[in-house]
């Protein structure tokens, strides 16, 4: 049996919808940075159960959980959704705000979870209608990395064998009733980097006796701006950003260190190596030129999420027969998401779910206190 018309699946989604939102909503309420969300899995998992039709409702990586939809055949497809939140002290006025004090949903996780419940319900109501099967992942510890990989080590794409996977991130950002999603690199690989700068501290009236560190971290600051626009061709797409400087303790002490931390997005291992290799290079001939020393450090943390083309072409033609071709819009992002690991493992498709509505003042941003979001896209997600 093929899938149901689209006329059938709204009407399904409108009766849906207010468990949906009352879901988010719950989660909103209560929620738990990375690797620490034992309640969110315990309210996931109670929620999962009480879905009929729902196989293999179990837990996983810790603090996350899957649930199975068997349908006919064998194709299975999992659909992801991260569970954790942020240490942001939440100020959205909302009657259903954050219970966690220092602690929010403020890059819609909550959303994601209600959504792929959402979708679990349904599907569930009639798995005969589905030609394969679905995986549901609830995966902890996004933002902090390392969730997906405890989720996949935990055989989540092993039992029924999964072939594709797929999974969406609502948007602030985006106006709701919108979709972007482009086949190819779609998120970038964040690379975390560290300079600890060293010179000799010295009287701030005697600087000829003394190597500053804050003098060598500012031209440091400076040079590293070239790296994209002289290091890198211009076709190619690379952020360097230094986000955070720290020197010195008095105002009339010549700082003895100073310490230059910041991150670089990529979207191809080459290009990061290559913008490593030239931070090295000017922090080498910067401090040399000045008569200090340095060390590095970076850490790549996921790698960069690439779409698959063909399932992407499905999803893009699904969201256009959906929302319209016009509300259909591809826009690669530079922030991260380990979702990449899913799609280095399996080929599938990631993309944003717009749930911006300025007509209705709801236009906050991710990763802030005043994050919000129009609770009508949840049906949309769904």
């Amino acid at each position: 049996m093929g899938a149901p018309p689209h006329s059938k699946v709204r009407q399904d989604i409108r009766e849906l919808n207010p468990r949906v939102i009352e879901a988010r909503r719950e989660f909103h309420q209560h929620p738990e940075l990375s690797w620490e969300e034992h309640d969110t899995q315990v309210r996931i998992l109670r929620r999962l159960s009480a879905i009929p039709g729902l196989e293999d409702v179990r837990p996983i990586a810790r603090t996350g959980a899957t649930a199975l939809v068997r349908g006919n055949g064998e194709p299975c497809v999992v659909w992801r959704a991260d569970i954790d939140a942020l240490p942001v002290p939440e100020k959205s006025g909302l009657p259903f705000a954050s219970q966690n004090p220092g602690v929010m949903h403020a890059c819609g996780h909550d959303a994601h979870i209600a959504i792929a419940l959402g979708i679990a319900e349904l599907l569930a109501a009639d798995p005969s209608a589905l030609p394969g099967s679905v995986r549901f992942v609830f995966q902890p510890a996004e933002e902090s990395c390392g969730g997906a990989e405890a989720c996949i080590a935990d055989g989540v794409l092993d039992v029924p064998h999964v072939a594709r996977a797929l999974g969406l991130h609502i948007s602030a950002d985006l106006a709701i009733g919108s979709v972007n999603v482009a086949p190819g690199p779609f998120f970038a690989a964040p690379t975390t980097f560290t300079l600890e700068l060293s010179g000799l501290g010295g009287h701030a009236a005697a600087p000829h006796q003394a190597v500053d560190s804050v003098v060598v971290a500012a031209h440091l600051v400076t040079a590293l701006q070239t790296v994209v626009s002289r290091s890198i061709a211009p076709m190619e797409t690379v952020v360097l950003t230094v986000g955070k400087l720290e020197a010195g303790y008095r105002g009339n002490v010549i700082a003895e260190s100073a310490t230059l931390s910041g991150t670089i997005r990529t979207y191809t291992d080459a290009m990061r190596d290559l913008t490593i290799r030239r931070v090295e290079e000017i922090a080498a001939g910067v401090c040399a030129a000045f008569g200090a020393s340095f060390t590095l450090a970076h850490d790549t943390t996921c790698p960069p999420l690439v779409n698959d083309d063909h399932v992407t072409s499905i999803v893009r033609a699904e969201a256009e027969a959906f929302f319209g071709a016009g509300h259909v819009v591809a826009a690669p992002s530079m922030g991260a998401e380990d979702m990449s690991v899913f799609l280095e493992a399996r080929p599938g498709c990631y993309f944003w779910l717009g749930a911006r509505n300025e007509a209705r003042e709801i236009a906050g941003r991710h990763h802030d206190a005043a994050f919000a979001i129009d609770e009508d896209a949840l049906a949309l997600g769904v």
